[in-house]
This record gives structure tokens, C-alpha cells and sequence, in this order.
């Protein structure tokens, strides 16, 4: 009958009808709770002073804003005051970008950034004192520390109850 065609077009607005809106009245999380009950894409209808109300609703999953432009927020009409001037609404967009690429995917994995610094913040497999060879490894003579660049804290478990085989010196990276 085509109502579904229709619906797909549909994005159901979360609003707190007051100009401007206070902060404590604004209930974000309602979006939610719009989206699950009537399966539709949801956004938010700003009437805040400023934008990061805005920006939190991105963040929330808005994925339509309604913000009010004005040329100038001294204006009559209660629009004007919780509208945003012009070189505020750059910074608003300006920000929201970033907040769409900072969400991501949602696939925790090593980006690239991260990939550089692996070695610096990961921790290795580390003699807390000197053991001999032949010593078997304990928690009182293992521990972990920085760089990751040697046997992965992840890999404890394996260690514990094995013999060295070789002498190692206090802060010496285990190996095999």
C-alpha cells in the first residue's frame, strides 16, 4: 500500500517545547525509548541555549537535528534566544563531524595510532629479581612491565610452575 515505502523516510524528533528548553528537562534518553517502542530512526529538536545538547544527542544516536539559525540572538521573539548565531552553528557542525568519526564502527580493534605505541604501553613478561636457571617461575619472581616487547602478560599462566632455562636478572624480559 506503499505506508511502508513511506515509513522508511520517517525520523521521529525528540523535543522539549520550551524556548529556551532547560537543561534538566531535556531527557535525552527518551530517544531512545522513542526508537525501541516505534522502530523508527529518531533525532532532536534543540531548543537549548548553545549546542552541546546537540552534540549529546548525536552522540545518542540522534540522526536529524533541528537547531535554530538566527543572524542575531538579541532579536524579539522567543526563538532568538536559543538560537544559534552563525559562527556558532560552524562550530556546532564542526563538532558533530568529529563526533561522528570518533564514534566509529563499533569494532573494538588496534587502530593505527594505537599500533605506533603498542610497544610503550603494553607490558612483557619481567624477572622481578634475579632467577636462576633452572628456577621455577613464581608469582614472587615474575611480574610484568613496560615496553610490550617481549612475552605478553597474556600469556602468565603458561609461565607459572615452568623452569628457566637460562638465568635471568632483576627487570629482564622473560624469554623462552
Amino acid at each position: 500500500d506503499g505506508r511502508d515505502a513511506l515509513i522508511e523516510h520517517v525520523v521521529l524528533l525528540h523535543c522539549t517545547t520550551q524556548y529556551p528548553a532547560p537543561i534538566d528537562s531535556v531527557n535525552l534518553r527518551a530517544m531512545k525509548s522513542m526508537h525501541d517502542y516505534f522502530g523508527l530512526e529518531i533525532g532532536y529538536s534543540d531548543h537549548t541555549k548553545g549546542w552541546t545538547v546537540s552534540c549529546a544527542a548525536v552522540a545518542l544516536g540522534a540522526r536529524v537535528l533541528e537547531k535554530h539559525f538566527t543572524l542575531d540572538r538579541n532579536l524579539p521573539g522567543p526563538d532568538h534566544q536559543a538560537s544559534l548565531e552563525p559562527e556558532e552553528l560552524k562550530a556546532m557542525v564542526a563538532a558533530i563531524r568529529n563526533i561522528e568519526v570518533a564514534l566509529g564502527d563499533g569494532i573494538k580493534r588496534l587502530t593505527p595510532s594505537e599500533a605506533r605505541n603498542k610497544p610503550v604501553v603494553r607490558k612483557s613478561l619481567v624477572a622481578s629479581r634475579a632467577i636462576t636457571a633452572g628456577e621455577v617461575f613464581t608469582v614472587e619472581n615474575l611480574t610484568t612491565k613496560r615496553p610490550g616487547t617481549g612475552i605478553s602478560p597474556m600469556r602468565w599462566d603458561e609461565f607459572i610452575g615452568k623452569k628457566a632455562v637460562r638465568d635471568f636478572a632483576a627487570d629482564e624480559l622473560i624469554e623462552l
